[in-house]
């Protein structure tokens, strides 16, 4: 299926349905939760560059935890959590060091 669309049911068979009903709301569950790790995410990187340290310090944290989160719900992989946070810790604390 492409990324997006509804899932398309060939038989009418109520386990069918249901099956498809169901990934239909977990698609929209991981959507919802992908969109809150990418927004929060971008928020920081816009903290950093913009050299606000104080609202970069305190969104630090909750991205962290948001991006722990997809993970362990599997809308994330764990490598690619990892690699995320990694790379806003290292932005984060480079702006530190760079602003004292």
């Amino acid at each position: 299926m492409a990324q997006g669309q509804a899932t398309k049911v060939k038989k009418k068979k109520k386990s069918v349905l249901k099956r498809a009903a169901q990934a239909r709301q977990r698609a929209e569950v991981n959507r919802a939760n992908r969109t809150r790790v990418r927004t929060m995410m971008k928020r920081l990187r816009t903290a950093i560059t913009s050299g606000d340290s104080t609202a970069a310090g305190s969104l630090l944290q909750p991205t962290m935890s948001a991006i722990d989160v997809a993970i362990s719900k599997g809308v994330l992989h764990e490598n690619t959590g990892n690699r995320y946070k990694s790379r806003l810790a290292l932005a984060f604390n480079g702006a530190k060091t760079a602003k004292a």
